[in-house]
Protein backbone atom coordinates (compact mmCIF):
# COMPACT_ATOMS: atom_id res chain seq x y z
CA UNK A 1 0.00 0.00 0.00
CA UNK A 2 1.48 3.64 -0.55
CA UNK A 3 1.84 5.99 2.09
CA UNK A 4 -0.46 8.46 -0.41
CA UNK A 5 -3.66 6.28 -0.05
CA UNK A 6 -3.02 6.25 4.03
CA UNK A 7 -2.59 9.13 3.98
CA UNK A 8 -5.96 10.33 1.63
CA UNK A 9 -7.60 7.65 3.47
CA UNK A 10 -6.52 9.29 7.02
CA UNK A 11 -7.55 12.46 6.03
CA UNK A 12 -10.75 11.45 4.96
CA UNK A 13 -11.54 9.83 7.91
CA UNK A 14 -10.58 13.06 10.11
CA UNK A 15 -12.75 15.20 7.95
CA UNK A 16 -15.61 12.80 7.88
CA UNK A 17 -18.76 15.02 8.86
CA UNK A 18 -21.10 12.42 11.41
CA UNK A 19 -23.58 14.73 11.22
CA UNK A 20 -24.20 14.90 7.70
CA UNK A 21 -24.54 10.79 7.51
CA UNK A 22 -26.43 7.99 8.99
CA UNK A 23 -24.97 5.14 11.60
CA UNK A 24 -25.50 3.04 8.32
CA UNK A 25 -23.98 5.39 5.70
CA UNK A 26 -21.03 6.02 8.63
CA UNK A 27 -20.42 2.39 8.86
CA UNK A 28 -20.37 1.75 5.18
CA UNK A 29 -18.22 5.22 4.51
CA UNK A 30 -15.58 3.87 6.96
CA UNK A 31 -15.25 0.50 5.58
CA UNK A 32 -15.02 2.09 1.83
CA UNK A 33 -12.45 4.59 2.34
CA UNK A 34 -10.11 1.45 4.55
CA UNK A 35 -10.58 -0.95 1.62
CA UNK A 36 -9.78 1.62 -0.83
CA UNK A 37 -6.47 2.17 0.94
CA UNK A 38 -5.45 -1.45 1.11
CA UNK A 39 -5.91 -2.67 -2.37
CA UNK A 40 -5.49 -6.02 -1.60
CA UNK A 41 -8.93 -6.04 0.12
CA UNK A 42 -11.14 -7.64 -2.34
CA UNK A 43 -13.94 -7.52 0.84
CA UNK A 44 -14.51 -5.83 4.00
CA UNK A 45 -16.74 -5.87 6.64
CA UNK A 46 -17.42 -4.19 10.46
CA UNK A 47 -18.20 -6.49 13.45
CA UNK A 48 -19.97 -4.78 16.15
CA UNK A 49 -22.24 -5.50 18.96
CA UNK A 50 -25.57 -6.35 17.69
CA UNK A 51 -29.14 -7.22 19.82
CA UNK A 52 -28.86 -8.87 22.99
CA UNK A 53 -24.79 -8.44 23.04
CA UNK A 54 -24.00 -10.55 20.17
CA UNK A 55 -21.28 -9.58 17.61
CA UNK A 56 -22.94 -8.90 13.96
CA UNK A 57 -21.62 -7.34 10.91
CA UNK A 58 -23.13 -3.66 11.00
CA UNK A 59 -21.68 -3.52 7.53
CA UNK A 60 -19.79 -4.82 4.43
CA UNK A 61 -18.54 -4.40 1.11
CA UNK A 62 -19.27 -7.55 -0.60
CA UNK A 63 -22.51 -9.69 0.69
CA UNK A 64 -19.55 -12.42 1.08
CA UNK A 65 -18.11 -11.16 3.69
CA UNK A 66 -21.02 -11.39 6.41
CA UNK A 67 -21.28 -15.16 5.18
CA UNK A 68 -17.66 -15.28 6.68
CA UNK A 69 -17.99 -13.51 9.73
CA UNK A 70 -20.87 -15.55 10.49
CA UNK A 71 -19.14 -18.72 10.87
CA UNK A 72 -17.08 -17.04 13.65
CA UNK A 73 -20.19 -15.69 15.17
CA UNK A 74 -21.56 -19.29 15.61
CA UNK A 75 -18.75 -20.95 16.46
CA UNK A 76 -17.15 -18.30 19.03
CA UNK A 77 -14.13 -18.57 17.05
CA UNK A 78 -12.07 -17.00 13.82
CA UNK A 79 -9.75 -14.19 13.50
CA UNK A 80 -12.24 -11.16 13.83
CA UNK A 81 -13.20 -12.36 17.28
CA UNK A 82 -9.86 -13.16 18.40
CA UNK A 83 -8.83 -9.43 17.19
CA UNK A 84 -11.83 -8.26 18.68
CA UNK A 85 -11.36 -10.14 22.01
CA UNK A 86 -7.49 -9.69 22.45
CA UNK A 87 -7.20 -5.98 20.69
CA UNK A 88 -4.05 -7.16 18.89
CA UNK A 89 -4.20 -7.43 15.25
CA UNK A 90 -4.31 -11.02 13.15
CA UNK A 91 -3.16 -11.70 9.60
CA UNK A 92 -3.80 -15.07 8.09
CA UNK A 93 -1.26 -15.11 4.92
CA UNK A 94 -2.93 -18.31 3.99
CA UNK A 95 -5.91 -19.41 5.62
CA UNK A 96 -5.53 -22.77 4.67
CA UNK A 97 -2.86 -23.06 7.44
CA UNK A 98 -5.29 -21.93 10.19
CA UNK A 99 -7.59 -25.26 9.95
CA UNK A 100 -7.02 -26.26 13.48
CA UNK A 101 -7.16 -22.83 14.82
CA UNK A 102 -10.64 -21.74 13.27
CA UNK A 103 -11.82 -24.73 11.48
CA UNK A 104 -15.37 -23.52 10.80
CA UNK A 105 -13.74 -19.87 9.72
CA UNK A 106 -11.57 -21.77 7.31
CA UNK A 107 -13.94 -24.25 5.46
CA UNK A 108 -16.04 -20.78 4.56
CA UNK A 109 -13.52 -18.90 3.93
CA UNK A 110 -11.96 -21.20 1.32
CA UNK A 111 -15.27 -22.60 -0.17
CA UNK A 112 -16.15 -18.17 -0.98
CA UNK A 113 -12.55 -18.26 -2.74
CA UNK A 114 -10.64 -16.52 0.27
CA UNK A 115 -7.02 -17.05 0.75
CA UNK A 116 -6.05 -14.35 2.85
CA UNK A 117 -7.45 -12.22 5.73
CA UNK A 118 -6.69 -8.96 8.29
CA UNK A 119 -8.49 -8.26 11.62
CA UNK A 120 -7.65 -5.35 12.89
CA UNK A 121 -9.56 -4.05 16.38
CA UNK A 122 -11.39 -0.73 16.50
CA UNK A 123 -10.03 0.55 19.53
CA UNK A 124 -11.49 4.19 21.18
CA UNK A 125 -9.85 4.90 23.78
CA UNK A 126 -9.88 1.85 26.51
CA UNK A 127 -12.47 0.55 25.14
CA UNK A 128 -12.81 -2.67 22.18
CA UNK A 129 -15.95 -1.55 19.82
CA UNK A 130 -15.53 -4.17 17.11
CA UNK A 131 -12.86 -5.19 14.71
CA UNK A 132 -12.44 -4.23 11.07
CA UNK A 133 -11.72 -7.69 8.30
CA UNK A 134 -10.48 -7.59 5.45
CA UNK A 135 -10.78 -10.24 3.30
CA UNK A 136 -7.85 -10.88 0.27
CA UNK A 137 -9.10 -13.75 -2.65
CA UNK A 138 -5.32 -14.47 -3.34
CA UNK A 139 -2.90 -15.99 -0.18
CA UNK A 140 -0.18 -13.72 0.92
CA UNK A 141 -2.85 -10.65 0.21
CA UNK A 142 -1.90 -8.66 3.09
CA UNK A 143 2.07 -7.16 3.82
CA UNK A 144 3.11 -6.21 6.86
CA UNK A 145 3.04 -2.62 5.30
CA UNK A 146 -0.34 -2.94 5.23
CA UNK A 147 -0.99 -4.36 8.80
CA UNK A 148 0.69 -1.60 9.92
CA UNK A 149 -1.04 1.02 8.21
CA UNK A 150 -4.23 -0.88 8.74
CA UNK A 151 -3.69 -0.45 12.38
CA UNK A 152 -3.36 3.37 12.10
CA UNK A 153 -6.75 3.36 10.02
CA UNK A 154 -8.65 1.63 12.19
CA UNK A 155 -7.83 3.68 15.22
CA UNK A 156 -8.94 6.51 13.08
CA UNK A 157 -12.22 4.24 12.06
CA UNK A 158 -12.29 3.90 15.88
CA UNK A 159 -12.60 7.24 16.80
CA UNK A 160 -15.17 8.14 14.01
CA UNK A 161 -17.58 4.77 15.14
CA UNK A 162 -17.32 6.49 18.17
CA UNK A 163 -18.11 9.53 17.81
CA UNK A 164 -20.89 8.85 15.23
CA UNK A 165 -22.75 6.83 18.11
CA UNK A 166 -22.27 9.67 20.36
CA UNK A 167 -23.75 11.45 18.45
CA UNK A 168 -27.07 9.56 16.91
CA UNK A 169 -27.51 8.40 20.64
CA UNK A 170 -27.34 12.26 21.81
CA UNK A 171 -30.03 13.13 18.67
CA UNK A 172 -32.29 10.68 19.62
CA UNK A 173 -32.54 11.52 23.60
CA UNK A 174 -32.83 15.14 21.96
CA UNK A 175 -35.67 14.24 20.24
CA UNK A 176 -37.36 12.12 22.87
CA UNK A 177 -36.74 14.47 25.57
CA UNK A 178 -38.55 17.09 22.77
CA UNK A 179 -41.13 14.87 22.24
CA UNK A 180 -42.01 14.59 26.32
CA UNK A 181 -41.97 18.25 26.47
CA UNK A 182 -44.33 18.11 23.57
CA UNK A 183 -46.33 16.19 24.94
CA UNK A 184 -46.53 17.87 28.43
CA UNK A 185 -47.41 20.71 26.53
CA UNK A 186 -49.83 19.08 24.91
CA UNK A 187 -51.80 17.47 28.68
CA UNK A 188 -51.26 20.71 30.36
CA UNK A 189 -53.26 22.17 27.66
CA UNK A 190 -56.00 19.55 27.69
CA UNK A 191 -55.79 19.66 31.36
CA UNK A 192 -56.95 23.47 31.23
CA UNK A 193 -59.71 22.99 28.51
CA UNK A 194 -61.28 20.34 30.95
CA UNK A 195 -60.69 22.96 34.24
CA UNK A 196 -62.40 25.88 32.04
CA UNK A 197 -65.41 23.48 31.48
CA UNK A 198 -65.97 22.11 34.75
CA UNK A 199 -64.53 25.31 37.40
CA UNK A 200 -65.08 22.63 40.28
CA UNK A 201 -62.17 20.90 38.96
CA UNK A 202 -58.56 20.67 40.10
CA UNK A 203 -55.72 20.51 38.17
CA UNK A 204 -55.28 16.81 39.70
CA UNK A 205 -59.14 15.70 39.32
CA UNK A 206 -58.82 17.20 35.26
CA UNK A 207 -55.39 14.36 34.98
CA UNK A 208 -57.36 11.64 36.43
CA UNK A 209 -59.56 12.28 33.83
CA UNK A 210 -57.40 11.85 31.03
CA UNK A 211 -55.74 9.00 32.73
CA UNK A 212 -58.96 7.14 33.24
CA UNK A 213 -59.81 8.11 29.41
CA UNK A 214 -56.50 7.00 28.78
CA UNK A 215 -57.24 3.71 30.48
CA UNK A 216 -60.80 2.81 29.13
CA UNK A 217 -59.97 3.71 25.37
CA UNK A 218 -56.28 2.29 25.73
CA UNK A 219 -55.15 5.21 23.78
CA UNK A 220 -51.96 6.57 24.53
CA UNK A 221 -52.51 9.70 27.14
CA UNK A 222 -51.09 12.17 25.09
CA UNK A 223 -53.75 11.58 22.47
CA UNK A 224 -56.16 11.43 24.84
CA UNK A 225 -54.94 15.02 25.04
CA UNK A 226 -54.72 16.35 21.52
CA UNK A 227 -57.76 14.83 20.93
CA UNK A 228 -59.62 17.15 23.76
CA UNK A 229 -57.37 20.16 22.35
CA UNK A 230 -58.35 19.74 19.12
CA UNK A 231 -61.95 19.97 19.97
CA UNK A 232 -61.53 22.88 22.42
CA UNK A 233 -63.75 25.20 19.94
CA UNK A 234 -66.71 22.45 20.01
CA UNK A 235 -69.73 23.10 22.66
CA UNK A 236 -69.28 20.90 25.73
CA UNK A 237 -71.86 17.66 25.53
CA UNK A 238 -74.61 17.79 28.21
Amino acid sequence: MSTDASAQALRALSQFVISKSSMGETLLRVSEITTAALPAANMAGISLLGEHGRPTTGVFTDPQAPEIDASQYESGRGPCLDSWRTRTVIRLPDIGSAASTYPEFTATALALGVGSSLSLPLLAGDDAIGALNLYARAPDGFTEADESAGTLLAGAAAIVLANASAYWQATQLGEQLSQAMQSRAIIEQAKGILMARSPQLSADDAFDLLRKASQRENVKLRDIAQRIVNRRGEPAHR
